[in-house]
């Protein structure tokens, strides 16, 4: 990798700026801004058809602000909902278990696709031989649900499915499941959506869902939404309140006082 790379940072400087600048806190923390009533008009949940809520992550966000003409505090929770972007497919042969699976409205099942492709054991083995438990684990969890409907261990294997996230990629998902862990997780989130099961994902997890709808915003130029970038600054500076600290001067750092 060229030694001149440097990360992104999950919020530019002028984000972060503008962030401290509000002194913005959230979980039970207050939210001191200059535009309160902004805060007060987000809605709590955007308005979409249950059918269209499918689509989306739902994040709570607590903002708790004070109100100086009634000199008291106000708190609400309301939502930052995520479009789930899907992977594209494409004529690649590395994408070619994506595509089956999309078609038959099923998971990437890694396990299943050892078990039923012998050629392939050797490298599946190598590339996930510290997670193979996990991979039989949602084999099992999505075999159960297809066969009887079961969904008492669904939360669990999307938690299974997040966590692999940090093991790609690896030589086997490129060669065959090719971005399948983020497709994978946006069915099992969709899943739990239609069945109406509670469940939270870690906040490493949700930047992602939010950096994939906002690459999505920018390369089709989708229209901005004012209510989403704020709820989305809310939940970075609840979630990772010192990132990008690194990449301010000295008198950026004037603002976190």
């Amino acid at each position: 990798m060229d030694s001149s790379f440097k990360p992104k940072p999950l919020l530019n400087k002028s984000e972060l700026r503008q962030i401290k600048r509000s002194k913005t806190r959230v979980e039970g923390k207050k939210v001191i801004t200059d535009d309160v009533k902004k805060l007060k008009s987000l809605k709590v949940t955007p308005e979409l058809s249950f059918q269209e809520s499918l689509d989306y992550y739902k994040e709570p966000i607590w903002i708790e602000y004070y109100i100086p003409k009634e000199s008291r505090f106000a708190f609400e929770t309301k939502y930052l909902f995520i479009l789930l972007v899907d992977p594209k497919i494409t004529d690649d042969l590395s994408d070619a278990e994506r595509k089956r699976a999309a078609a038959s409205r099923e998971i990437v099942d890694v396990f299943a696709y050892m078990e039923s492709h012998p050629e392939a054991i050797r490298l599946i083995e190598d590339s996930y031989h510290s997670t193979i438990s996990m991979h039989e684990t949602i084999h099992h969890i999505f075999k159960a649900y297809k066969e009887t409907g079961a969904t008492e261990d669904l939360k669990t294997a999307c938690y299974l499915t997040e966590a692999l996230l940090k093991y790609e990629p690896t030589i086997a998902g490129l060669t065959y499941f090719r971005d399948y862990v983020i497709y994978n997780l946006n069915f099992f989130i969709r899943t739990l959506n239609r069945l109406k099961i509670e469940f939270a994902l870690e906040d490493a997890t949700v930047s992602l869902l939010i950096k994939r709808r906002n690459e999505l915003w920018e390369l089709e130029h989708r229209e901005e939404d004012e209510d989403f970038d704020l709820l989305a600054a809310l939940f970075f500076e609840q979630a990772f309140p010192n990132r990008g600290a690194g990449e301010l001067s000295s008198d950026d750092m004037l603002l976190f006082e």
